[in-house]
């Protein structure tokens, strides 16, 4: 608690945060995860885990990479259950048959390999910890496979969040108008009442324009040279060059 505050019920705290959230500019504020909140996923550590992967299956790295890249959208929309069901159709679909402790083994180099990117970059948390604070709902809409909703329970995002939806678990993915509808929905606001932060990939902020949110570029991995960030969508509407910029925005007065 914030020092200063009264520890007893205070009668007139409801009447004040009526009048706050009248006065926002933003009522909910929603974030991309990776690029955004955590660091994009380094391809040499991809790599890496891809290759112990296929040392585990018994199967040749080459067909697993070319696999795993294939069935990227089916496995981000969750048309296997979880990601075990995914590494042992991906083996079917290579005429490969590895027993289940290879599959078990496979499985936790993937988990092991998430765990350590999903790290919350600096100021992530504050800023997160801050738009509560001051009332405004925080939403997660992430373009994801079955292991980050596994793992999100562990991580320090998960209690700072109202509303988390995953690509995998609702089976679509962004710009699909429904998943950013979904969010807001489970938030309870209006599409128009949130501001959207991401990093453009996934062409996420157009699809957040598109129904009538407010979407602002996070440039934080601008000058990257990392392959998997070229195909960002390209972006000339408002921008943040830092997370705690996010608080300046939503501080501002509404009409500003």
């Amino acid at each position: 608690m914030p020092r200063g505050w009264p520890s007893g019920p205070d009668p007139g705290s409801e009447e004040r945060c009526q009048s706050t959230m009248k006065s926002m500019k933003y009522l909910a504020v929603i974030f991309d995860l990776f690029g955004t909140l955590a660091d994009n996923f380094s391809a040499r550590a991809y790599m890496e885990a891809l290759e112990r992967m296929a040392a585990a299956l018994s199967v040749s790295f080459d067909d697993l990479r070319r696999a795993w890249f294939e069935t990227s959208r089916e496995r981000n929309t969750g048309a296997a259950q979880n990601s075990r069901a995914d590494v042992e159709s991906i083996c079917r679909n290579l005429g490969v048959l590895p027993d289940e402790k290879q599959v078990e083994l496979a499985v936790q180099i993937r988990l092991d390999h998430i765990r350590q990117v999903m790290t919350p970059r600096p100021g992530a948390t504050e800023v997160l910890a801050c738009l509560r604070e001051e009332g405004h709902k925080t939403g997660l809409i992430s373009d994801c496979t079955h292991e980050i909703p596994v793992i999100w329970p562990e991580t320090l995002f998960a209690p700072l969040f109202d509303v988390a939806i995953f690509s995998c678990s609702v089976g679509m993915r962004k710009p699909d108008p429904r998943i950013y509808h979904l969010a807001a929905s489970q938030l309870e606001v209006r599409p128009e009442q949130c501001l959207y932060v991401g990093d453009g990939g996934s062409q996420e902020l157009s699809g957040a324009l598109q129904v009538g949110m407010h979407p602002v570029l996070l440039r934080l991995d601008a000058d990257s040279s990392e392959p998997q960030l070229t195909n960002r969508e390209y972006w000339d509407g408002p921008s943040l060059s830092s997370l705690m910029d996010v608080l300046a925005l939503v501080r501002e007065e509404p009409g500003a």
